[in-house]
C-alpha cells in the first residue's frame, strides 16, 4: 500500500500547501483524487514521486510510506525503482523524439523486458503503433497524453500516478483515457488519479478524496461520492441553486469547517 501520514508541503520555506494529508492507495484499487485548481493535488503526487526537491518544496511533517516503509526521503530514481511512476500533467513528452524513442526512454530501467514492454504498449494504444516512428510533436493533443501514460508504463509500475490524463481533450478522447485506465487497473498496475472531470474519476474508482486548501475534507467510497449531495453540487454541477439560495453557501461553510 501506498501511503501518506500527516503530511505537510512547505515550497520556499514559507507557503504551506498541504496541511496535513493523509491518503490511502491500496494496492490493486483505483484510487481519486478531486479538487479545484491550487488544492494541491499536482503538490502531492510530487510528495509520493519524490520531484518536491525541483520546484523547491520539502516535506516538513508526516510521512509517505510503501508497504510500511518510508520512501519520501528517498530520490526519484529510487522511488521509480520501487515502482512507483507518474505521467505528468502537461504530458512532457520529448516532442524532437519519435513516439516509439520517447516509449524507449520510458524503458531505460527494463532494457530485458524492452520489446515485451513496447508491444505491451502497442497493444493499449494502437494509435501510437500507427505513429511510433512520427515525431511525438506532431502528435494531436489526445496522442501526446497515450504517450505520456505509455511511457510511464514501460517501466511496469506497481503504482501509476496520472496527474490530469483528460485536461484539455475532447469528450470522445476523454472516454477513452477512462477505458484505458481501466484495462490498465485490470491488469494489475495500481492508479493514483487526479482530476478535476469529477465524474469520469469517480466512475471507475473504488475510492475517492477531495482536495480542498490543502486539506482532505472528504474521504469516501467513490460510489458514496457520487452519490454526495457536496460532490454533485460543486464537482459534477448538479446541484438545485438559485442567486437566492443559500444553501450551497452553508454546505460548503460545514464542509471546510
Amino acid at each position: 500500500m501506498l501511503e501518506a501520514s500527516n503530511l505537510e508541503v512547505v515550497y520556499d520555506d514559507v507557503m504551506l500547501v498541504l496541511r496535513g494529508v493523509s491518503l490511502r492507495v491500496p494496492k490493486g484499487q483505483v484510487v481519486a483524487l478531486l479538487g479545484a485548481n491550487g488544492a494541491g493535488k499536482t503538490t502531492l503526487m510530487r510528495a509520493f514521486s519524490g520531484l518536491l526537491d525541483v520546484h523547491d518544496g520539502k516535506v516538513t511533517k508526516g510521512s509517505i510510506t510503501l508497504d510500511g516503509e518510508p520512501i519520501h526521503k528517498l530520490s526519484p530514481a529510487r522511488i521509480a525503482d520501487r515502482g512507483i511512476k507518474q505521467a505528468l500533467e502537461g504530458r512532457r513528452i520529448l516532442a524532437e523524439l519519435t513516439v516509439e524513442e520517447n516509449l524507449k526512454v520510458g524503458g531505460h530501467a527494463r532494457p530485458k523486458r524492452l520489446k515485451q514492454n513496447l508491444d505491451r504498449c502497442y497493444e493499449l494504444f494502437p494509435r501510437l503503433q500507427e505513429r511510433r516512428r512520427q515525431s511525438a510533436g506532431y502528435l494531436s493533443g489526445g496522442e501526446q497524453q497515450m504517450l505520456s501514460i505509455g511511457r510511464a508504463l514501460m517501466s511496469e509500475p506497481e503504482y501509476l500516478l496520472l496527474d490530469e490524463p483528460s485536461l484539455g481533450l475532447a469528450p470522445l478522447l476523454v472516454q477513452q483515457i477512462r477505458d484505458l485506465v481501466v484495462k490498465i487497473n485490470e491488469q494489475g498496475t495500481t492508479v493514483l488519479l487526479v482530476e478535476q472531470n469529477a465524474s469520469m474519476a469517480l466512475s471507475i474508482a473504488d475510492h475517492g478524496y477531495v482536495l480542498e486548501t490543502g486539506k482532505v475534507v472528504m474521504d469516501k467510497p467513490a460510489a458514496a461520492l457520487l452519490a454526495d449531495d457536496d460532490i454533485r453540487e460543486f464537482y459534477l454541477g448538479l446541484g438545485t441553486s438559485s442567486f437566492r439560495a443559500v444553501k450551497h453557501y452553508k454546505r460548503r461553510k460545514r464542509w471546510l469547517s
